[in-house]
């Protein structure tokens, strides 16, 4: 069976997911038509429902968990994994600025401009941007403010720019959880043992990419652009971990906990559908 297959070209995504379709592992048969982009674009054909599979965000995930369930491998939870926001100046006090200040995102359903809005409700003048292009904004003072992602944290004080805030620090701070940032969903109505092989086959392959860190790098470093070599693994590093081989009960609960807060502030529709493909100790009980 074919199935189509979207994930970004950042590190994280190519290390976890390259044995899965260069069959150094057994795929029980699934074959993968693969689509490259980056997370806002995989959020977007989401919400058209082109993909069986694909990488998105897990605010993005709140607005289709009616067709989408979320897979137990391959998502980027974590500590000290969150969102930066950066400026030109160390000074720049958010508490006494104006609140009109550009703030450039890399794309309205993210989870890291989910996380902006419970810090800083106020920042409200936001421009939409490729997320690699924010930091040359601000340079450029296009921008006041830019929230940052992916590679980019490692980048960002290279070019003489100032962290304002983390904003997983921030989720930390107010709920002792993991941040969610992004999971693998897959179609909903498609045949149960078909989610569950790609379940097991994913999951196969995020171990597989654990036991032989180096057998990926030249399809990493192919996707990677100009990266080097240790900036690429800072960020396999940074994001991928216990919770990319199985959510568990905390991963899962760090999750429902996010789509909570979400839904309390009215950032998110009410979700029907359990979110977990299978075994979720809340199945049954966590309706928003």
């Amino acid at each position: 069976m074919k199935l189509t297959l979207g994930f970004s070209p950042c590190p994280n995504d190519t290390f976890i997911f390259d044995a899965l379709i260069h069959q150094k592992i057994d795929t029980e048969g699934l074959q993968f038509e693969i689509f490259f982009d980056d997370v806002e674009t995989l959020n977007q054909k989401a919400f058209r429902t082109e993909l069986d599979v694909t990488k998105l965000s897990f605010h993005a995930f709140a607005y289709v968990a009616n067709n989408y369930a979320l897979l137990d491998a391959g998502s980027a939870l974590g500590f000290g994994v969150g969102p930066l926001l950066i400026a030109k100046s160390a000074a720049l006090d958010l508490e006494n600025q104006p609140k009109n200040l550009r703030v450039g995102i890399p794309g309205k359903f993210t989870t890291a401009n989910f996380l902006l809005s419970l810090a800083y409700p106020n920042l409200s003048n936001k421009i939409e941007m490729r997320f690699s292009e924010i930091e040359d904004s601000l340079i450029k003072e296009e921008i006041d403010l830019g929230l940052i992602i992916h590679e980019n944290r490692f980048t960002y004080q290279q070019k003489g720019l100032h962290r304002i805030i983390d904003l997983g620090e921030y989720w930390e701070k107010e709920t002792e959880s993991a941040i969610p940032l992004g999971g693998i969903v897959i179609k909903r109505d498609l045949p149960e043992e078909v989610k569950l092989k790609v379940n097991r086959v994913l999951q196969r392959s995020v171990e597989f990419a654990f036991a032989n860190p180096k057998s990926g790098i030249q399809f990493i470093r192919s996707h990677a652009q100009s990266m080097d070599e240790k900036v690429m693994y800072q960020h396999i590093e940074l994001y991928v971990n216990k919770y990319s081989i199985d959510l568990g009960q905390e991963g899962r609960r760090a999750i429902e906990l996010l789509f909570e807060k979400a839904r309390g502030l009215n950032v998110i529709p009410e979700i029907k559908e359990d979110l977990f493909l299978n075994h979720s100790p809340f199945k049954g009980l966590f309706k928003l």
